[in-house]
């Protein structure tokens, strides 16, 4: 299993085979030219006009580009859930229900081998579909059970659950919780997360979690944007007047060397002994051409006149490639929020349940 990053929108899992090619707009990959590649590895389209990257399976790459088969958990929700309930390596944890197997894949990582990840899905379809993906994967020390957990709860034959994390993406989490009493460590201060899209769904969420003797509720959105980071020019006052003056005297410099051009040629044509309307028609025509020709020459002078001083007379290097940070221009560290805030739509409801005191 390989994550092919083909775009910054489009990162593909693929699985290797000597026999297949990788086809993308940006170009062809033989799968042949991967073996042997480190991951990080950059590799070139047969064309050699694209690229891809070939990437190490994580889960937060799964998550942005599995199929979706149903709302799925995304990485700023399941970082923050993960760290909210204290799942830890060694810790058994509850997730129902399965889904797109997104969250699951976050959750076996953080198990690792000492903890257990007990999974259930009321859906057969899908249920048998995430089974084959976590087969493919090596997700193989989980247990996937096929189970509605509202009404027939959460234990599993042959196995203790004795969890002390629960996470519950349900449609209905209030009629699961009273379920929870028999697989939860009583030992330890268990911890619980309902998943849920509307304040509805809270509201008898979290009358189901007093009623069971949960406390402690506390009720999170996430709202997740991205920082963007730069170097921005400094411009002061002074040089910005500096420059205006440059450009006014240019221009008056450029005007006054026409006008001598043009005096000139009339003087010349004047001396020629040119009298006729005929020849003074030809000698317009010729002064047109003359003044173009002059005017194209003067542009070209004041170009190259400017590309030499350019470095003087321009303190912001307007009309040059300028490489950000460049030490030949002083600069200041600046940040921006997006504009669009990228946000999941769900609600966060955590409680817990202390062990009994005896």
């Amino acid at each position: 299993m390989v994550f092919a990053w083909i775009s910054r929108g489009l990162v593909k899992p693929i699985r290797i085979n000597s026999t297949e090619t990788l086809n993308t707009r940006y170009g062809i990959y033989p799968h042949k030219s991967m073996i042997g590649q480190r991951f990080g590895s950059q590799i070139a389209s047969n064309n050699g006009l694209g690229f891809i990257y070939l990437l190490h399976p994580t889960p937060e790459l799964w998550t942005v580009s599995l199929p979706h088969r149903t709302q799925i958990v995304y990485s700023p929700d399941s970082s923050f859930i993960t760290q909210k309930l204290n799942i830890t390596p060694g810790s058994r944890v509850i997730e129902a229900g399965t889904g797109s197997g997104s969250f699951t894949h976050s959750l076996y990582r953080t198990v690792g081998d000492k903890g257990k990840l007990f999974t259930y899905e009321f859906h057969k379809v899908r249920q048998e579909q995430a089974l084959a993906e976590f087969q493919d994967h090596g997700l193989d020390k989980l247990t996937l059970t096929h189970r509605d957990v509202c009404k027939n709860g959460f234990e599993v034959e042959g196995e203790q659950v004795n969890a002390d994390a629960i996470f519950l993406d349900l449609p209905a989490p209030w009629l699961a919780i009273p379920n929870l009493d028999k697989v939860i460590n009583p030992e330890l201060k268990v911890a619980v997360c309902c998943f849920s899209p509307c304040i509805e769904q809270v509201e008898k969420t979290i009358h189901a979690l007093n009623t069971n003797g949960w406390n402690s509720i506390e009720l999170v959105e996430i709202n997740h944007k991205r920082w963007e980071s730069h170097k921005n020019m400094v411009k002061r006052v002074d040089d910005v007047v500096t420059r205006l003056r440059d450009i006014q005297q240019r221009k008056k410099e450029g005007l006054a060397k026409m006008r001598r051009e043009k005096e000139e040629r009339l003087r010349n044509e004047q001396n020629g002994g040119v009298d006729n309307k005929n020849s003074a028609a030809t000698v317009t025509a010729g002064e047109k051409r003359t003044a173009a020709q002059a005017l194209k020459e003067n542009g070209n002078e004041d170009k190259k006149d400017s590309s030499a001083k350019r470095n003087g007379f321009n303190p912001f290097g307007k009309g040059q490639r300028i490489n950000q940070g460049d030490p030949s221009y002083e600069w200041r560290e600046v940040s921006k929020d997006e504009a669009e805030l990228k946000s999941h739509t769900s609600f966060l409801t955590f409680a817990f349940k202390q062990p009994a005191f005896n």
